[in-house]
């Protein structure tokens, strides 16, 4: 069969509007100029990297002008502004999002041709900006795209660091981290403004003056902002994502300088600067470190101090304030915490109005609890931020002050509604007192918020049912759910154009900003030309995956089988050991008896493990170890293949989601806040095997349970085995095909050089899993089946492919940020359009 390359696919897709030669000519001259003069300048020849910074300088100059435009119409307006504060942006490439957004990707397509380069081989040079850990970090990304395509003055803030999320390496089936120094050639997309430089002060002390609490004798590090342009949809929107970046202040530690160690001194500025160094590659678990609370802190003093002064000079071109009192902040200011990262937030807009701004207690803390609003993300008890009292203290005297003071009179409103009960007095208090005295962030969001939101109907629930239920029984106004929901433009229109082009024909263009219209596709669910157009695409997005896995790995899969995918971190909760076993007992029963019938699989399992988390590094050992047994066993050949794809992140996630047919979505029921990777399958044609948890719930309502694979025990069940006792060696002894799949792992079938390197991975699951793999094996096992006997049927599973994509609509994250707008922020979306630069408005 062939393929049509990506370009050829972006051509003749309609939503790329009409390629006009004078434009093709425009960009053509601009690409040049910035070849000639902005890069290469006094050498002869240019480098591929020399062209895709030319062809990225190209694209940013359609959009800076929308920029400045944008910037001065919300300066002129004076709207609400919305802020979302997140320490991770996993934003991936940009180039060709900025192409769709701007609707010039089929122009620039033909230029590039036309000037016999090859725009896939530029594209591929862009290194992905991965500032973020997994699905907190994507979401945010997200969340900006369709903030500015509904034309909110929305500010993404956040940290610029020098080192994103590591870059994955599988030696020897183990994995190695690489920092991941995406800055090395520098980055295209940035613009530095120094002129707005802040200072952010540590440690230091509290100091009574008859003016009020000065915090004094402080260690100051400046943030340098550097702005990223944020383009919407068709709109001419361009909002933007401003990240910090810690810059030593020019007289730091005097005292060196004075006692004449002057290199030492220089050296020692590092040690201001290192608070952008690096993310922290930890996902769903709290480490505790120092360093994490300064940058923690470092984004929000930076952000809150900037949010002030554009609040107090709301007209364009003034910088002097104009506003001089705080009543009308929460008319407009709206600031969301992504989860409780951000959380010091709180005591600092407290401190600024309180301090510096001379605003009374009462009134500061009204204001707080009108502008905040927070985002939890998890349940999982290792996750949640529990500052130590001491290291808060040390390092942030005046906030600790606050806390203690929110703390007291919020357990006075607590005392009042249940007087005696010390119980709760303790379960709600701010500080925990067990052991070390610790702040329990999460309970500070919740009081300093005017709204609390999970991210799936099911996880909300929880919420107010579990960790939460004593702030639901005093405060039900508060809490709220908004599912998730990710951008169709990236998730569909820029990575899979052979899907996009069969909607467009059928319903038109309307569905890339109101996704729910993809509901009309279902009339053609049955359709036979329709469901071979369809299974066509999805099996030219195949081939081109099975060629990017054998060029980078070697192993040849067959393309004709089907494509069974797993990618997200590396997680017990996430349950990649379940995946294993399924495909463990497949090898064991194609070993009894080669010749008898089998639905052939290519089994792919993608994702980072944190570098600390011992038994998640294991998990990707034994994946690599029985796929090395699997993928070389003669008896096998095509019908089976487990493949580890090294270093997903979210380009290669561009490539993986539009060639899935099976999407593996299998967390404890009640662990997953949400998943969004399971929303991505669902839009790109995948059917999902999956448990009753997180979006899986919703999805299986939007598409029908019929229409999904779901297995497994739900909350209650899974509640009530815990209450109950799991014992793992009951399901282990009542079924032969799982024992032996254990016993396999704990021998060393898999890792014959080393008998023993596995035998604690199945310690694990008999003897500490908190996630009770064994209780759902038997139940995935027959929902697997289900799923072979599906796909050998291929009418019927084109007609669950088609249904699914119709019944996508609901997780755009279009209608999340359109819920978070009205029923959070207080502001109204809007589809209409700016006018383009070069129009009057």
């Amino acid at each position: 069969m062939s393929v049509q390359t990506d370009s050829e696919k972006r051509k003749q897709i309609s939503v790329r509007g009409i390629v006009a030669v004078e434009n093709v000519a425009e960009v053509k001259k601009a690409f040049n100029r910035h070849v000639h003069y902005t890069l290469v300048k006094d050498r002869n020849v240019a480098t591929p990297r020399d062209y895709y910074f030319a062809l990225a300088h190209t694209v940013r100059d359609h959009l800076v002008s929308r920029w400045i435009r944008t910037q001065q119409y919300y300066y002129e307006k004076d709207p609400k502004r919305v802020y979302y504060l997140s320490l991770e942006y996993y934003m991936g490439r940009s180039l060709q999002n900025t192409m769709i957004n701007l609707g010039i990707q089929g122009t620039v397509d033909e230029a590039l041709y036309q000037l016999g380069l090859d725009i896939e081989e530029l594209e591929e040079l862009e290194e992905d900006a991965g500032l973020g850990n997994g699905g907190l970090g994507r979401l945010a990304a997200c969340f900006l795209d369709s903030m500015a395509t509904l034309g909110l003055a929305a500010y993404g803030y956040g940290i610029r660091y020098e080192y994103g999320i590591f870059s994955q390496k599988i030696e020897n089936g183990e994995q190695q981290e690489e920092p991941d120094d995406w800055l090395r050639f520098g980055n295209p997309w940035e613009k530095a403004r120094p002129e707005f430089m802040l200072p952010v002060n540590f440690y230091g002390r509290v100091v009574d003056t008859p003016q009020g609490k000065k915090w004094v004798d402080t260690q100051v590090v400046f943030a340098m902002p550097y702005d990223n342009p944020i383009p919407g949809y068709n709109n001419n929107v361009v909002n933007t994502l401003r990240l910090w970046s810690a810059k030593s202040p020019v007289d730091f530690n005097l005292k060196f300088f004075n006692s004449g160690d002057y290199i030492q001194a220089v050296l020692d500025r590092n040690v201001a600067e290192n608070i952008s160094r690096v993310l922290y590659p930890n996902d769903n678990f709290f480490e505790g470190k120092e360093l994490r609370l300064r940058q923690e802190y470092f984004m929000c003093a930076a952000t809150l101090q900037d949010i002030i002064r554009r609040y107090k000079a709301s007209k364009f071109g003034c910088r002097a304030p104009v506003r001089t009192t705080f009543e009308s902040l929460p008319e407009k200011v709206a600031l969301q915490l992504n989860d409780t990262h951000p959380a010091l937030a709180i005591p600092e807009l407290l401190r600024i109005l309180i301090d510096i701004e001379k605003v009374s207690y009462e009134e500061a803390w009204d204001l707080v609890v009108k502008c905040c609003a927070y985002t939890n993300h998890t349940v999982l008890p290792e996750a949640l931020e529990r500052w130590p009292c001491s290291m808060l203290e040390n390092c942030l005297p005046r906030h600790m002050q606050l806390i203690y003071q929110i703390n007291f009179l919020h357990l006075q409103e607590v005392q009042k509604r249940w007087p005696g009960d010390v119980d709760r007095l303790r379960r709600m208090s701010l500080i925990e007192e067990e052991g070390e005295k610790r702040v329990n962030m999460a309970h500070l969001c919740i009081v300093g918020s005017h709204a609390v939101n999970g991210v799936a109907a099911i996880h909300s629930e929880i919420l107010k049912t579990t960790i939460f239920r004593d702030f639901y029984e005093m405060s039900p106004e508060k809490f709220q759910n908004k599912t998730n929901g990710i951008t169709p433009r990236r998730w569909l229109l820029l990575c899979n154009p052979g899907l996009c082009d069969l909607i467009c024909d059928k319903i038109g263009e309307d569905w890339t900003v109101h996704l729910e219209k993809l509901q009309q596709l279902k009339r053609w669910s049955k359709d036979p030309s329709f469901q071979r157009a369809v299974m066509k695409v999805k099996q030219e997005n195949k081939l081109r995956l099975a060629s990017l896995i054998e060029r980078d790995t070697g192993i040849k899969i067959n393309p004709a089988s089907m494509f069974d995918v797993q990618v997200k971190r590396i997680h017990e909760y996430k349950r990649q050991l379940l995946n294993i076993l399924h495909v463990i007992t497949l090898y064991n029963r194609i070993k009894r008896d080669p010749t008898a019938a089998f639905t052939p699989r290519t089994v792919m399992i993608g994702g980072k493990a944190a570098p600390g988390y011992y038994i998640a590094k294991q998990i990707i050992a034994l994946a690599c170890a029985v796929g090395n047994t699997v993928n070389n066993d003669p008896d096998v050949g095509d019908k089976l293949k487990l493949i580890f794809l090294e270093n997903y992140r979210v380009s290669l996630a561009e490539r993986i989601m539009p060639a899935a047919d099976l999407s593996e979505q299998i967390s404890t029921a009640g662990t997953e806040a949400s998943g969004t990777g399971n929303m991505k399958f669902m839009l790109n044609g995948a059917l999902t095997v999956g448990t009753m948890d997180g979006a899986n719930v919703e999805m299986a309502e939007e598409a029908g349970e019929e229409n999904l694979f779901i297995f497994g025990m739900r909350v209650d069940d899974v509640e009530a085995l815990k209450q109950r006792g799991y014992n793992a060696y009951e399901y282990y002894e009542r079924n032969p095909e799982l024992r032996q799949c254990i016993e396999q792992i704990r021998s060393g079938f898999f890792s014959p050089g080393e008998p023993g390197r596995f035998a604690n991975v199945a310690d694990v699951l008999l003897q500490h899993d908190r996630f009770m793999h064994l209780a759902d094996y038997d139940a995935y096992i027959e929902a697997q089946e289900k799923v072979s006997a599906v796909y050998q049927n291929q009418a019927k599973w084109a007609e669950m492919v088609i249904e699914n994509i119709a019944s996508s609509g609901k997780f755009s994250s279009d209608r999340t940020i359109a819920e978070y707008a009205r029923e959070i922020w207080g502001v109204e979306p809007t589809w209409e359009k700016l006018p383009a630069p070069h129009e009057t408005a």
